[in-house]
């Protein structure tokens, strides 16, 4: 069932209290919690899913690519491949020239990633019924638009 909308007009809109960091954190710990009781009857963690798909759509991919689009440093990508790594799902091989790397799921990755994908879709779906999908829909947009605000002038692009 749908939460109730909050009424928005009582809000002062133009001087918002708390830390914006620690109420992010806790929305995305919270979301996290849900997800992650789904996509861990696959075999996975949600972030270990979510790399898992990145590289099986984008790769080869370049792990600094694969970084940038994920929105994460360099050193934290490295931390989160290897147990990907280790379990043979994905693989960092040469890339094009000698000084780069190019990372790439294996078959057991891609079957793994598509068997989590029904546990991740199931996940989703309840969050979606939990939160409304308008309400989700106008998350979806609020993000990606502070994301744009946050990359202007950073010289970052996806």
């Amino acid at each position: 069932m749908p939460l109730p909308t909050t009424d928005l007009s009582a809000v002062d809109t133009r001087a918002p209290t708390g830390c914006s960091s620690l109420k992010l954190r806790q929305l995305s710990r919270r979301v996290s919690q849900l997800f992650d009781a789904e996509v861990s009857l696959a075999g996975l963690k949600t972030t270990q899913y979510s790399l898992l798909s990145h590289i099986v759509r984008l790769g080869p991919v370049r792990p600094g690519q694969l970084a940038a689009v994920m929105e994460m440093d360099a050193s934290t990508l490295t931390r989160n491949l290897q147990p990907l790594v280790t379990q043979g799902w994905v693989r960092v091989g040469p890339g094009d020239d000698g000084r780069s790397r190019q990372v790439d799921a294996t078959p057991a990755g891609r079957a793994m990633q598509a068997q989590a994908r029904k546990a991740w879709h199931r996940a989703q779906q309840a969050f979606n019924e939990r939160m409304g999908s308008e309400r989700v829909a106008r998350l979806h947009a609020a993000i990606d638009e502070c994301l744009a605000l946050l990359h202007e002038g950073d010289g970052a692009s996806e």
